[in-house]
Protein backbone atom coordinates (compact mmCIF):
# COMPACT_ATOMS: atom_id res chain seq x y z
CA UNK A 1 0.00 0.00 0.00
CA UNK A 2 1.49 3.07 -1.38
CA UNK A 3 1.39 6.32 1.27
CA UNK A 4 0.17 9.34 0.17
CA UNK A 5 2.62 12.47 1.32
CA UNK A 6 -0.02 15.37 2.84
CA UNK A 7 0.65 18.24 4.90
CA UNK A 8 -1.57 18.97 8.02
CA UNK A 9 -3.44 21.23 6.44
CA UNK A 10 -4.44 18.88 3.60
CA UNK A 11 -5.56 16.08 5.95
CA UNK A 12 -7.87 18.26 7.90
CA UNK A 13 -9.24 19.38 4.66
CA UNK A 14 -10.36 15.76 3.77
CA UNK A 15 -11.13 14.72 7.12
CA UNK A 16 -13.61 17.54 7.33
CA UNK A 17 -15.11 16.64 3.72
CA UNK A 18 -15.33 12.34 4.88
CA UNK A 19 -17.13 14.07 8.01
CA UNK A 20 -19.34 16.44 6.08
CA UNK A 21 -20.43 13.71 3.23
CA UNK A 22 -21.12 11.14 5.79
CA UNK A 23 -22.98 13.10 8.50
CA UNK A 24 -24.49 15.71 6.32
CA UNK A 25 -24.83 14.03 2.67
CA UNK A 26 -25.68 10.79 2.64
CA UNK A 27 -28.46 11.48 5.42
CA UNK A 28 -29.79 14.09 3.55
CA UNK A 29 -29.53 11.84 0.17
CA UNK A 30 -31.52 9.02 2.41
CA UNK A 31 -34.39 11.53 3.24
CA UNK A 32 -34.41 12.85 -0.56
CA UNK A 33 -34.85 8.61 -1.75
CA UNK A 34 -37.66 8.04 1.15
CA UNK A 35 -39.76 11.05 -0.08
CA UNK A 36 -39.36 10.15 -4.10
CA UNK A 37 -40.23 6.63 -3.02
CA UNK A 38 -43.26 7.95 -1.32
CA UNK A 39 -44.35 9.28 -4.90
CA UNK A 40 -45.21 6.10 -5.99
CA UNK A 41 -43.52 4.40 -9.50
CA UNK A 42 -40.22 4.07 -9.27
CA UNK A 43 -39.60 3.33 -13.15
CA UNK A 44 -40.56 6.88 -14.40
CA UNK A 45 -39.93 8.84 -10.89
CA UNK A 46 -36.73 11.17 -11.88
CA UNK A 47 -36.79 12.16 -8.15
CA UNK A 48 -35.61 9.02 -7.43
CA UNK A 49 -32.99 8.53 -10.21
CA UNK A 50 -31.68 11.86 -9.48
CA UNK A 51 -31.07 10.92 -5.78
CA UNK A 52 -29.88 7.40 -6.01
CA UNK A 53 -27.20 8.52 -8.24
CA UNK A 54 -26.53 11.23 -5.81
CA UNK A 55 -25.80 8.57 -3.27
CA UNK A 56 -23.95 6.66 -5.68
CA UNK A 57 -21.48 9.43 -6.28
CA UNK A 58 -21.35 10.64 -2.78
CA UNK A 59 -20.70 7.17 -1.88
CA UNK A 60 -18.28 6.79 -3.94
CA UNK A 61 -16.39 10.06 -3.01
CA UNK A 62 -16.27 8.73 0.76
CA UNK A 63 -14.75 5.46 -0.01
CA UNK A 64 -12.01 7.19 -1.80
CA UNK A 65 -11.31 9.84 1.08
CA UNK A 66 -11.60 6.90 3.26
CA UNK A 67 -8.32 5.32 0.97
CA UNK A 68 -6.29 8.23 0.91
CA UNK A 69 -7.05 9.36 4.14
CA UNK A 70 -5.93 5.89 5.37
CA UNK A 71 -2.99 5.80 3.15
CA UNK A 72 -1.74 9.53 4.24
CA UNK A 73 1.49 10.07 5.47
CA UNK A 74 1.09 13.35 7.37
CA UNK A 75 4.25 15.86 7.03
CA UNK A 76 4.26 18.87 9.34
CA UNK A 77 5.79 21.66 6.88
CA UNK A 78 6.27 23.85 10.20
CA UNK A 79 8.90 20.89 11.38
CA UNK A 80 11.17 21.68 7.76
CA UNK A 81 13.78 23.91 7.42
CA UNK A 82 16.61 24.37 4.81
CA UNK A 83 17.03 26.17 1.98
CA UNK A 84 16.69 23.14 -0.72
CA UNK A 85 13.40 22.78 -2.06
CA UNK A 86 11.26 19.68 -0.89
CA UNK A 87 7.80 18.81 -0.31
CA UNK A 88 5.94 21.42 1.66
CA UNK A 89 8.36 24.17 0.90
CA UNK A 90 6.88 27.32 -0.21
CA UNK A 91 8.85 28.31 -3.00
CA UNK A 92 9.26 32.11 -4.39
CA UNK A 93 9.87 31.89 -8.61
CA UNK A 94 10.07 34.86 -10.96
CA UNK A 95 9.64 33.81 -14.69
CA UNK A 96 12.54 34.51 -16.35
CA UNK A 97 11.22 36.06 -19.48
CA UNK A 98 7.90 38.12 -18.23
CA UNK A 99 9.82 38.73 -14.72
CA UNK A 100 6.48 37.83 -13.27
CA UNK A 101 6.59 36.52 -9.50
CA UNK A 102 4.85 33.40 -8.57
CA UNK A 103 4.64 31.63 -5.13
CA UNK A 104 3.77 27.90 -5.01
CA UNK A 105 3.53 25.27 -2.22
CA UNK A 106 4.56 21.77 -2.92
CA UNK A 107 1.74 19.40 -1.51
CA UNK A 108 0.33 16.47 -1.85
CA UNK A 109 -1.90 14.92 -5.30
CA UNK A 110 -5.01 14.96 -2.80
CA UNK A 111 -4.57 18.99 -1.88
CA UNK A 112 -3.51 20.71 -4.69
CA UNK A 113 -4.80 23.51 -6.25
CA UNK A 114 -3.38 25.88 -8.72
CA UNK A 115 -5.19 28.75 -8.43
CA UNK A 116 -4.24 28.83 -5.01
CA UNK A 117 -0.63 28.20 -5.30
CA UNK A 118 -0.63 24.61 -4.02
CA UNK A 119 1.29 22.52 -6.78
CA UNK A 120 1.45 18.66 -6.68
CA UNK A 121 4.74 17.00 -6.07
CA UNK A 122 4.06 14.87 -8.83
CA UNK A 123 3.44 18.00 -11.26
CA UNK A 124 5.96 19.08 -13.53
CA UNK A 125 6.52 22.19 -11.89
CA UNK A 126 7.13 20.93 -8.65
CA UNK A 127 9.36 18.02 -10.44
CA UNK A 128 11.90 20.28 -11.81
CA UNK A 129 12.12 22.27 -8.45
CA UNK A 130 12.80 19.22 -6.21
CA UNK A 131 16.22 20.03 -4.79
CA UNK A 132 16.85 23.19 -6.26
CA UNK A 133 18.01 26.40 -4.08
CA UNK A 134 17.95 29.89 -4.21
CA UNK A 135 19.23 31.70 -7.11
CA UNK A 136 18.96 28.31 -9.37
CA UNK A 137 17.28 28.48 -12.57
CA UNK A 138 14.42 25.74 -13.42
CA UNK A 139 13.34 24.66 -16.81
CA UNK A 140 9.56 23.65 -16.51
CA UNK A 141 8.01 22.06 -19.20
CA UNK A 142 4.36 23.00 -19.21
CA UNK A 143 1.36 21.89 -21.18
CA UNK A 144 1.54 25.24 -22.74
CA UNK A 145 5.20 25.02 -23.88
CA UNK A 146 8.77 25.59 -21.67
CA UNK A 147 9.11 28.01 -18.91
CA UNK A 148 12.19 29.24 -17.15
CA UNK A 149 12.04 30.73 -13.95
CA UNK A 150 14.75 31.25 -11.33
CA UNK A 151 14.41 30.29 -7.43
CA UNK A 152 14.06 33.49 -5.52
CA UNK A 153 12.98 32.12 -1.85
CA UNK A 154 12.55 28.65 -0.43
CA UNK A 155 10.20 28.53 3.02
CA UNK A 156 8.82 26.26 5.48
CA UNK A 157 5.60 27.53 7.33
Amino acid sequence: MEKIPMTVQGHVALSEELKHRQQVERPRIIQAIAEARSHGDLSENAEYHSAKEAQSLNEGRIAELEDKLSRAEVIDVSKLSGNTVKFGAIVTLVDEDTEEKKVYQIVGEAEADVKSGRVSITSPTARALIGKKVGDSVEVNTPGGGKSYEVLKVAFR
